[in-house]
């Protein structure tokens, strides 16, 4: 494992420059890339996986990524649909570097399948046994530290909104969209092209409750309080109460029904 963690983090290192805005961008995906390998670390323990499942886990949690520090370097966003599918770059990436050489034809499949499905909004039917594991594995771990990169950009733009030198995608105002709302009440992810505020993202944020596959990974939300932070971020109108005693509600139950 310390072959690929030590390859990662030389690769990352090419793509720095003067540029802050691209500096400050980048260093945001690395920094988020080795905490998903924690969560993964954490999963793996959790769900009692083999000592080969939870190497491949690993791997696939440093290489889910890999494509957007290309995509930022070129494009200066990590929004795909202004730029380019990161997860397919990705696959690019894997290949053109032959990072896997050496893993078998099969774990080099497994690692590649769940890096192109990881950023889709649900993952294809056809997916089943090991291949959907993996790819189940690491859109939690990836949740987990998205949570608490998202919490954290929050608090630094409320802090001051004039230095803060990372992407924002969306106008910055009290609105919300009534499509977002209406989505999560009825327990459905939002669709990203739904968007159109600030406080749409983190709606669908919260929304991504949903799409976690394992309850560990809920127990861990739950300690943490993301959905209470996030929410704390958006107007405290009715709606938004609304949605909370949703998603609040729907955790609960799904870490009732695993006992």
């Amino acid at each position: 494992m310390g072959k690929f963690k030590k390859w990662f983090c030389d690769y990352v290192a090419g793509f720095y420059g003067r540029d802050s805005f691209v500096n400050a961008n980048l260093k945001l995906k690395e920094k988020h890339t080795l905490r998903v390998h924690k969560e993964m670390l954490y999963l793996v323990n959790e769900l009692g996986l083999s000592v080969n499942q939870g190497r491949i886990a690993e791997v696939t949690a440093l290489f889910h990524d890999i494509g957007r520090f290309k995509q930022f370097v070129k494009y200066r966003t990590y929004n795909d649909c202004r730029s380019t599918n990161h997860c397919l770059l990705g696959l690019d990436v894997l290949r053109e570097t032959k990072i896997l050489t050496g893993l078998s034809a099969g774990e080099k499949q497994l690692i590649e399948k769940a890096v192109k499905y990881h950023g889709e909004k649900q993952l294809p039917k056809t997916l089943n046994g090991e291949p959907l594991l993996f790819a189940q594995l690491v859109r939690d771990a990836d949740k987990l530290d998205v949570f608490y990169t998202v919490i954290s950009y929050y608090r630094q733009f409320k802090k001051n909104p004039k230095k803060f030198n990372l992407e924002l995608e969306f106008p910055d105002n009290r609105n919300y969209s009534a499509e977002v709302v209406d989505d999560i009440l009825n327990g459905r992810r939002t669709s990203y092209s739904r968007l159109r505020t600030f406080n749409d993202m983190k709606l669908l944020q919260l929304g991504w409750v949903y799409d976690v596959n394992f309850v560990p990974t809920l127990k861990r939300i739950k300690k943490r309080r993301f959905m209470e932070t996030i929410i704390s971020f958006l107007p405290q109108t009715a709606d938004v109460k609304k949605v909370g005693k949703k998603i609040f509600e729907y955790i609960e139950q799904k870490i009732k029904d695993e006992k």
